[in-house]
């Protein structure tokens, strides 16, 4: 079993994260402005990820993005709109900005508990049917058992999947790598699972998928950094990061905005290298730019 936080020189030093995340709260109120929040509007993943989603119900969202700077012409798009693998078709017939990207989840998405070939497929199908992005669950039941390597090896055929679907139509996908930070049980863990995934191929790695208990948390999303910040520096390849489930007000998103700043610098804040899960939060920055209330995700 590979360790990865000595392979790459990382330990987390949970008192000093405590000390950082708590000058992060302390200091929110001074960075929240209103070019932040636009930016952290630029770098959302649109999400429905409904049981009762249907095709209709995905078109109106679609359309909504669509008109979207009709209604708000000083607003940026959402960096995607994330759905089930099964909609990517309905988004990507209707969807007119062609810099809002389609997410999907897949690979059995949320559990990841299947056969590996069930979800290669699933994501190649994802592919075919014209994902720009692939967003899959690191195979908890390997890594809980320490069997980093079939974690490992699931996530390289996945991505060697989707790139040979990719290439067959000229272009490239991305591929997010979930880590279900609230199912793993140290800091530690967390960041095991974030070296691996990258190492494996992971263009984000993600932390949650919104349908356990416990979802993004700023402690988890500090760890996960400092670990794309050391995979940086060891490799040269700069990895995304995006922080998924629970994120709601435009505080949350400026804690986040304020994390990844601190620890990766300007250069990761921008779609290519940071986006955020979210439903609910649309809404509530566009309220917080405009300081009234409006509901129109």
């Amino acid at each position: 079993m590979t360790d990865y936080c000595a392979k790459y020189g990382y330990s987390p030093d949970k008192e000093a994260i405590d000390r950082a995340l708590t000058l992060v709260a302390s200091n929110l109120e001074n960075v929240v402005s209103r070019q932040v929040l636009l930016d952290c509007f630029s770098m959302m993943d649109l999400t429905s990820l409904r049981t009762d989603d249907t095709p209709a119900s995905i078109t109106k969202l679609v359309e909504k993005v669509n008109d979207f700077q009709s209604e708000y012409p000083d607003f940026p798009l959402p960096a995607s709109i994330c759905v089930y693998p099964n909609f990517a078709e309905t988004v990507k017939a209707h969807k007119k900005c062609d810099d809002v990207h389609i997410t999907v989840v897949a690979g059995c998405f949320p559990s990841s508990q299947s056969f590996t070939e069930v979800k290669v497929r699933e994501c190649e199908l994802a592919v075919e049917k014209g994902a720009d992005e692939v967003d899959i669950v690191l195979s908890l039941s390997s890594f809980l058992e320490g069997d980093y390597e079939s974690a490992s090896d699931e996530i390289r055929k996945i991505r060697a999947c989707i790139d040979a679907q990719a290439a067959k139509q000229g272009r490239q996908v991305h591929l997010k790598v979930i880590l279900e930070t609230g199912l793993l049980v140290s800091l530690e863990s967390v960041a095991q699972a974030s070296f691996l995934a990258m190492e494996a191929g992971a263009d984000f790695i993600k932390t949650s998928t919104g349908k356990v208990s416990v979802n993004a948390t700023p402690a988890v999303s500090y760890v996960m950094c400092e670990c794309i910040r050391a995979y940086y520096k060891a490799t040269g390849k700069k990895i995304g990061f995006k922080p998924a489930g629970g994120i709601s007000t435009a505080l949350d998103a400026v804690s986040y905005y304020t994390i990844v700043s601190m620890i990766l610098g300007k250069e990761w804040l921008n779609k290519d290298f940071f986006r955020f899960g979210v439903s609910r939060m649309a809404n509530n920055i566009i309220s917080e730019v405009l300081q009234k209330t409006v509901t129109y995700f």
